[in-house]
């Protein structure tokens, strides 16, 4: 009878068999486990209640809000995630990351408009003396400013863009620009008033009819909001 407690040659092989099958099976395992799920990003809560605007209705603002500035919020965090795993392989090529990068740089143009365009809404649409006094002094005349806003804005309907009022640290003036996209914005500017005219931001209350959804959204503006970040950025630019 064989001594159970002696270890023969056999043994040894064995063990080494089923050892090696065991990490073999482990590292496959790795290697096909999906990636960790990036956690839920949070959306910034609404500064309004969406059921008490004027001329905007609960609806359109709900659903911009979950889907359109949500899936940006949702999408930035999988960039995000993407952009950490494809940093820390070797094997990443230039232009893969850079393409995540463009990415990057357009999800955080959306959340960023996104949340100032619903930070500058849930107002009574009407300005204060020292907005109108500030944009008086730059413009000539308050109208003149809202004039020229609004046929920026009404340039981009039926299509896609940003119409953004903003303070330039650089020239060291209030204007009204243009922006085609999430992605392209005026160099050194601090935004005081941002207009949404992606069609999403209108076409469920209005369809095409752009022009009605710009009176609604000056309907909407809340002003202290506006002169809030105007001195805000007086301040930033006498620290620069």
């Amino acid at each position: 009878m064989t001594d159970p407690t002696t270890v023969t040659r056999r043994d040894i092989i064995a063990a080494a068999t089923l050892t090696t099958a065991a990490l073999a099976l482990s590292e496959s395992s790795l290697a096909q486990a999906p990636s960790p799920t990036p956690a839920p990003a949070a959306l910034k809560p609404l500064p309004f209640d969406p059921a008490k605007l004027n001329g905007l209705s609960e609806r359109l603002i709900r659903s911009h809000w979950e889907n359109n500035y949500g899936g940006s919020v949702r999408a930035l965090a999988v960039v995000r995630k993407q952009l950490a795993d494809a940093s820390a392989s070797k094997d990443t090529q230039p232009y893969i990351y850079n393409a995540l990068k463009r990415e990057h740089l357009v999800r955080t143009g959306s959340v960023v408009l996104h949340e100032l365009y619903f930070e500058n809404l849930g107002g009574k649409g009407s300005a204060d003396a020292s907005a109108r006094k500030a944009i008086s002094e730059s413009f000539g005349t308050f109208d003149t400013w809202e004039s020229e806003f609004r046929r920026i804005g009404a340039g981009l309907g039926g299509g896609s863009g940003w119409v953004m009022f903003g303070y330039n640290l650089h020239t060291r003036e209030i204007e009204n620009y243009w922006m085609a996209d999430h992605a392209h914005g005026p160099t050194s500017v601090l935004p005081l008033l941002v207009m949404d005219m992606y069609e999403h931001s209108y076409q469920m209350d209005f369809g095409a009819a752009a022009a009605k959804y710009i009176d609604a959204f000056f309907s909407n503006i809340n002003w202290d909001v506006v002169t809030a970040r105007l001195e805000s950025a007086r301040k930033a630019d006498l620290k620069a």
